[in-house]
């Protein structure tokens, strides 16, 4: 490569990172939008979930087929990123091949780069016939309409387009070092590219050498492209899954948080010693507002679960709320988040990082009080979730702010609630009556 060339690369590296970073400062203002929680215990515990949920990929393969693809394309992805660095290296100091000096080591990683490339294509074909031919019930639901399907299938093209031009380029370089010219020295093992490599005898080397540079340019910018592209596509979870694998819960799945403020209050009335008339504060203070309506009212954890969203759909077919035709979807649950966390976030964006109220709210704008009371609770979407998000975390706090800020409760909860308050159960019947059936011939 000549000067300006590295000149040239030098620039677009710095664009391409440089916009990558001002999306990363964005999802973390965001995401920081949530209140605090705390989630450093158990530093082991997590570190070890982190490992086996998000780079051990240990619950994809509880659909065996969907995982296999999945982790072929998870190690061309973490595999062949291995291979952008010596592009990069290449591209500003003008060599040919970097990492050659690593002699043998460097033929397998250069074999496994071209087998994974092959693995990959086939893969995302498979991917896309299940999309778009097959069309499996979990891609079909009426909340992958639109966006989120073209997204779908935009990411699965772009893989195909930069595999592509990575066989291409490593069969043009393949040919050059076989014909000798210039700085093409003889390294690496091509077990792909060799079979492509014939295609371009007869062609004039000047040909061969314009297709391996223009393969090779492509190639990388189509990486920064797609690096950029993340920030707005589900697959922002191949950077997000790991923290969000290590911040997850660890309590067990039927565990719910109390409320702090309500616990206190409760320990108030019942200790004899207490000041009934005391004002509460520091961690006893009444919130300033009980449970969820938008976005800002829920954690940082929430919001970090709805950018890591992979719109896989699994929490939606396992769903016996969803099965039975109701309303609820677990992952449009998570998407409204996110579309609602990006709507303040333009908001923000548009009046120099505040948030002026836009009339809108997560409740009821996106997501329904309907959707919320058919979830059964059962944490069967948060079981099958491949990196631990937890939809049902968010439906709570939505239906503890419909309860105790709206006293909006279907009918029957509150039938039940006003039985509990009066008569100490869940029935209607007074608690000096609970045994008449025992005389009853």
């Amino acid at each position: 490569m000549s000067f300006l060339d590295n000149i040239l690369f030098a620039i677009l590296l710095a664009v391409g990172a440089g916009y990558f970073t001002i999306n990363v400062k964005k999802l973390i203002r965001n995401i920081n939008l949530g209140h605090d929680i705390n989630r450093k215990d158990n530093s082991s515990e997590r570190w070890k979930n982190m490992m086996m949920i998000a780079f051990g990929q240990s619950k994809m393969v509880k659909r065996p087929v969907a995982g296999f693809l999945h982790i072929i394309v998870y190690a061309g992805f973490v595999i062949i990123n291995i291979e952008v660095i010596e592009i990069i290296i290449d591209g500003l100091f003008g060599t040919h091949r970097a990492l050659s000096f690593m002699g043998g080591f460097y033929n397998v990683l250069i074999a496994s780069f071209e087998i994974l490339a092959v693995l990959v294509l086939v893969a995302v074909f498979v991917f896309w016939m299940r999309r778009n031919v097959i069309k499996l019930a979990r891609f079909a639901n009426s909340d992958l309409n639109g966006a989120p399907k073209n997204d779908a299938n935009y990411i699965l093209y772009f893989e195909v387009v930069l595999m592509s031009l990575f066989l291409i380029m490593n069969s043009a370089d393949l040919h050059l070092q076989q014909l000798g010219i210039g700085h093409y020295d003889k390294v690496g093992s091509f077990p792909i590219s060799q079979f492509i490599a014939p295609f371009f005898n007869g062609m004039s080397e000047g040909i061969v050498v314009v297709i391996e540079r223009a393969s090779w340019w492509l190639h990388i910018i189509g990486i920064l492209i797609f690096l950029n592209y993340l920030y707005f596509s589900k697959h922002l979870h191949i950077l997000l899954a790991f923290p969000n694998t290590f911040y997850a819960d660890l309590n067990a799945k039927g565990k719910l948080d109390n409320l702090e403020s309500v616990t206190n209050e409760v320990k108030l009335m019942m200790d004899p010693n207490a000041d009934p008339f005391a004002a509460p504060s520091g961690s006893e203070a009444v919130p300033a507002k009980f449970g969820a309506s938008d976005v800002q009212d829920l954690n940082w954890v929430q919001l970090l679960n709805a950018y890591s969203c992979t719109e896989c759909g699994r929490c939606t077919s396992s769903c016996p709320a969803n099965q039975t035709g109701k309303k609820l979807s677990p992952r449009k649950i998570m998407m409204d988040t996110r579309d609602r966390l990006e709507e303040v976030g333009k908001n923000m964006d548009a009046n120099k990082g505040i948030f002026i109220p836009d009339g809108k709210s997560l409740l009821n704008d996106y997501i329904t009080a309907e959707e919320l009371w058919a979830c059964t609770s059962c944490n069967a979407c948060v079981e099958e979730c491949p990196i631990s998000i937890s939809p049902l975390s968010i439906i709570i706090d939505m239906r503890r702010y419909l309860v105790m800020e709206q006293s909006a409760a279907p009918t029957e909860l509150n039938t039940v609630m006003t039985n509990i308050e009066n008569n100490g159960a869940p029935w209607q019947y007074n608690q000096m009556d609970r045994l008449n059936w025992s005389n009853e011939a």
